[in-house]
């Protein structure tokens, strides 16, 4: 059976706080621990107004120190943007901190507008083609196992431990999944962009894997999709019309500053155009009853060639996000 996980961009829903939104998320945390899922991954995005964090690293620390088995990790670190060397000291930390816990996924966009990103660079030369010499460096400093002649080869990324997280490189094109395939590291698919060309990329992964030798892993694939579930199928696209609204604005340039109650996506004056993107935007989007959202997820598993799926699920009411993500494990029998 397909594994499944957690995808968390931590919105703020609307009529409440950025931190009554972390707090949401952390109870969604030890919820979704509790009902078996495999991982609980937090986003990197800069200056969204409707997001409650920025800091993935330091959201993953909390939502670690909150949990007991489930894995916590980045979807992901935008690597560009920082040192190589001081994400190995950060992950390295929270991996000596939650051994066997900890995922490292790193990606090349830059989470933001051009304007946080030349702040986020602000007095650096930035060139986005050494992100594959930055995720070796990493892999590098996990395992004290730089190459000979690296300037870097006898720098310690502290602490020292046994252990290293995961590795997975981030995509939404072919080109990660080439990156991914080259350096021998997991990779994820961001399928819930809804850009095309997801089967064709995991597949490339799949049949173009080389074996790192540092890691000596083999190759390890999966997606992040949106999925909203409900007992009814009435209730599930009620519920999901608060994400429409919401992906409406970021695809229109009309950005909301939270992500929209029920009522508010009702009452919402859509033109002809903005019905036409939402069909759209549900095209990628799982929603439905449980035995709905069940045979979906199995075909996009087998569709796009995975063994795990993190689900993403932006719902406004709290209590219905958490049962979301309960009646998917039951539909999936997952234990926790």
């Amino acid at each position: 059976m397909i594994k499944l996980g957690v995808l968390d961009q931590v919105f703020i829903s609307e009529g409440r706080t950025a931190t009554e939104g972390l707090k949401e998320s952390t109870r969604l945390a030890q919820a979704t621990e509790a009902k078996g899922f495999s991982r609980y991954w937090v986003s990197e995005h800069h200056s969204m107004r409707a997001l409650a964090f920025s800091s993935p690293e330091v959201l993953i620390a909390h939502l670690a120190a909150a949990t007991s088995r489930i894995r916590v990790g980045s979807g992901g670190i935008m690597l560009p943007h920082y040192s190589a060397y001081k994400v190995a000291e950060n992950f390295r930390l929270l991996e000596a901190l939650h051994p066997g816990r900890i995922d490292l996924g790193v990606g090349r966009a830059p989470g933001g507008m051009p304007l946080a990103t030349r702040a986020l660079q602000q007095h650096k030369m930035v060139d986005v083609n050494t992100f594959p010499q930055q995720v070796l460096d990493i892999v590098g400093y996990f395992h004290n196992a730089l190459p000979a002649g690296h300037p870097f080869e006898r720098l310690l990324a502290s602490p020292d431990i046994p252990t290293a997280p995961e590795i997975w490189v981030l995509g939404s094109s072919g080109e990660g999944a080439r990156i991914a395939a080259e350096l021998g590291t997991s990779y994820a698919f961001a399928e819930f962009f809804g850009t095309p060309g997801g089967e064709e990329a995991t597949n490339y992964y799949n049949n173009n894997f080389k074996v790192n030798p540092t890691l000596e892993a083999d190759p390890r694939s999966m997606i992040a999709t949106l999925a909203i579930c409900a007992e009814t199928e009435e209730e599930a696209n009620r519920l999901a019309t608060s994400s429409d609204l919401l992906f409406l604005g970021i695809r229109t340039g009309r950005e909301m500053e939270y992500l929209p109650s029920v009522q508010t996506a009702t009452d919402y004056p859509y033109t002809e155009m903005d019905h036409m993107y939402i069909k759209q935007i549900r095209q990628r989007r799982v929603i439905g009853t449980p035995a709905q959202v069940k045979e979906q997820l199995l075909q996009m598993g087998a569709d796009f060639n995975v063994g795990e799926i993190l689900i993403n699920t932006p719902i406004h009411d709290a209590k219905a996000r958490i049962r979301s993500y309960e009646l998917i494990s039951e539909a999936f029998g997952m234990k926790g």
